[in-house]
C-alpha cells in the first residue's frame, strides 16, 4: 500500500482510527455502525476496503467477521500518525482556547490528551487532561498549571493526570484507564501516542 495514492473517505478514517485507539478490542461491521451512526452495509463496505488497504485485520467469529487495526504494518502505523497529527486542527471549536493553552507544556511533556465529556459536547464542568512526562520534569510542568490557571484564559477548571509512560503500560487493562487512552483527543505528540498504543497492544497479547 502506498499511502500517497490512496485516497480515504471521512468516514474511512473515522472507522480507522476508532479501530486504532480501542486497542483491547474487535469489531464487527453492525457494531461500528451502531457506534459510528452509520449505515450497517455501509460501514460493512468500508471496513473491508480497509482491508484491502491493508489498514484492517478481518477475523472470521462464528458467522460474524471481526475488524482491527494492522498495528503490525508500518505503512498503517504510518499512515495513523499523520491521521491523528491532524487530530488538534479538528477539535471542536470550544477547545479552541484550552488547546492554545496546552501548548505551553511543548518541550516538557513526552504526550498529550483531552479526554472526557468535554471532547464530545460544549456543556461540560470541568476539563480532563492527561499529560505523560517524566518525574525530573514534575516542577516546571506545575509552573505551567499554575500559570495557565492564572491567565484564566480557559474558564472551566482543567482536572490533569500525571503519568509516566510506565504507568500507562501498567494500566493497560484497567477499564477506566482504557477508557481514557482509547476515547481521548491527542493534542501533544502523536507519534509518542501511537508508540504507546502499540505497546499497550502488544503487552495483551504476551
Amino acid at each position: 500500500m502506498a499511502v500517497n495514492n490512496i485516497r480515504f473517505t471521512k468516514i474511512e478514517i473515522q472507522i480507522a482510527k476508532y479501530l486504532f485507539k480501542h486497542y483491547r478490542d474487535r469489531y464487527n461491521a453492525r457494531q461500528l455502525a451502531r457506534i459510528l451512526n452509520i449505515n450497517h452495509a455501509h460501514a460493512n463496505k468500508l471496513c473491508n476496503i480497509l482491508a484491502d488497504k491493508q489498514l484492517l485485520a478481518k477475523e472470521g467469529i462464528g458467522n460474524s467477521i471481526f475488524f482491527s487495526y494492522q498495528y503490525d504494518n508500518k505503512l498503517a502505523i504510518k499512515f495513523m500518525e499523520y491521521v491523528l497529527s491532524l487530530e488538534e486542527k479538528e477539535f471542536p471549536k470550544w477547545l479552541s482556547v484550552l488547546s492554545h493553552s496546552l501548548k505551553k507544556f511543548n518541550g516538557l511533556i513526552e504526550m498529550g490528551l483531552i479526554f472526557g465529556s468535554a471532547t464530545k459536547i460544549g456543556e461540560f464542568n470541568d476539563i480532563d487532561v492527561l499529560l505523560m512526562y517524566n518525574a525530573e520534569k514534575s516542577t516546571d510542568v506545575k509552573k505551567i498549571k499554575e500559570a495557565i490557571r492564572k491567565s484564566e484564559l480557559v474558564e472551566k477548571p482543567i482536572r490533569y493526570v500525571d503519568m509516566a509512560e510506565k504507568d500507562i503500560l501498567q494500566n493497560k487493562e484497567d477499564k477506566i484507564f482504557y477508557h481514557i487512552l482509547s476515547e481521548s483527543l491527542v493534542f501533544h505528540n502523536p507519534e509518542k501516542y501511537v508508540k504507546v498504543i502499540r505497546k499497550c497492544r502488544k503487552l495483551m497479547s504476551i
